[in-house]
């Protein structure tokens, strides 16, 4: 498909969320576009920032920002989202949500192309975009690890079980959590007390499958849904998903330990070929093992292969080793869902 201008704003252009997607953008099909970035608070408006490969500055966001847009990106706050999703949807720009604020509003779709096309198509027709389709949700990027693996074996073995334990890094809830476990790190080490605005818990140095009743991380709330997208996504054409979510103290990359089961008999080797493809990169033995930094700056969902009785020459178990760049598969994910709706807009507004 060839390039069209488009106009296309990016809500939260300093969040990390934000920043990663102006970035991928300039490498993405949408890469002739005119991109605005956008903040709402007054002492970030008017900072020098990049918007594809060119600097830009960061523009206050009002009522009147989204006019003749064609494609909005929130990446900021829930608060923000809400606040301004509508002012998009009058300007009738597509709306790009990457903050979830939008779970639950009618016609509004939770969707992933990528999940859908490893599928085979057999997605609900509920998270398929359509003429009147104007705001969707990509999936978690969690969500995209799990459903792509398993929907790729699935095309070549039946899967009977798939359960996971998935490591939280503290960037994905933005630069405040980020911040609070740096805070924590350096406060344990000098022997004081830690902050725990953001986590209620410490989280440094530690894991936990839980956090602190007033904390402003909701990990229980992120495990709901991951599950209920999975099972969304999938449509009935996957086995439901058992999953553990952990706060890992890590700032970036999520990684994910995979235990599965087919119902007929495979290799490593089959299993390994039947995940190769687009966005998933195959880990064997001979390379160094997938981990947040290894996955770091990587658009592709690292994977490694082990069968559960590694002495027999076919099995039905395997444990999956998973890596991933959290923010940077994110925006590739939500461009890719942008491009889906795309189709359904054939020529911008800027010409």
């Amino acid at each position: 498909m060839t390039s069209k201008v488009y106009r296309i704003g990016v809500v939260g252009a300093s969040s990390l969320a934000g920043k990663e997607l102006s970035e991928e953008l300039s490498e993405s099909p949408l890469a002739a576009s005119n991109v605005t970035l956008l903040e709402e608070e007054d002492d970030v408006a008017g900072r020098l920032a990049v918007a594809g490969d060119e600097p830009s500055f960061i523009q206050k966001l009002d009522k009147s920002s989204f006019e003749g847009m064609d494609f909005v990106f929130f990446a900021d706050g829930v608060d923000s989202t809400k606040k301004h999703w509508q002012e998009a949807r009058r300007a009738n720009a597509s709306i790009v949500d990457l903050t979830y604020a939008l779970e639950g509003e009618s016609e509004v779709l939770v969707m992933s192309p990528w999940i859908d096309e490893a599928l085979g198509g057999k997605a609900s027709k509920g998270t398929s975009p359509h003429l009147g389709t104007q705001a969707v949700i990509p999936a978690h990027p969690a969500t995209v690890m799990l459903g792509m693996v398993a929907a790729r074996i699935q095309s070549r073995f039946p899967v009977r079980t798939i359960a996971a334990t998935v490591m939280e890094p503290a960037s994905e809830n933005g630069r405040a959590a980020m911040d609070e476990m740096h805070q924590q790190t350096v406060s344990l080490l000098s022997f004081q007390d830690v902050p725990k605005e953001q986590y209620d818990a410490q989280v440094s140095f530690n894991l936990l499958p839980a956090l602190g009743a007033e904390a402003k991380v909701k990990l229980r709330s992120t495990a709901a849904r991951i599950q209920s997208q999975y099972a969304t996504l999938s449509n009935g054409s996957l086995p439901e998903l058992a999953l553990q979510l952990i706060q890992a103290p890590v700032f970036h990359g999520y990684v994910a330990s995979v235990y599965l089961e087919t119902s007929n008999p495979a290799t490593v080797a089959e299993v390994e070929s039947a995940l190769a493809g687009d966005h998933i990169d195959i880990v064997t033995d001979e390379s160094e093992a997938p981990s947040n930094l290894t996955a770091a700056g990587q658009e592709e969902i690292m994977v490694r292969v082990e069968a559960v009785a590694r002495d027999a020459e076919k099995g039905t178990r395997f444990w999956l080793w998973l890596a991933a760049d959290n923010l940077k598969l994110a925006a590739v994910h939500a461009i890719a869902c942008a491009g889906e709706l795309r189709r359904l807009r054939p020529s911008g507004k800027v010409q």
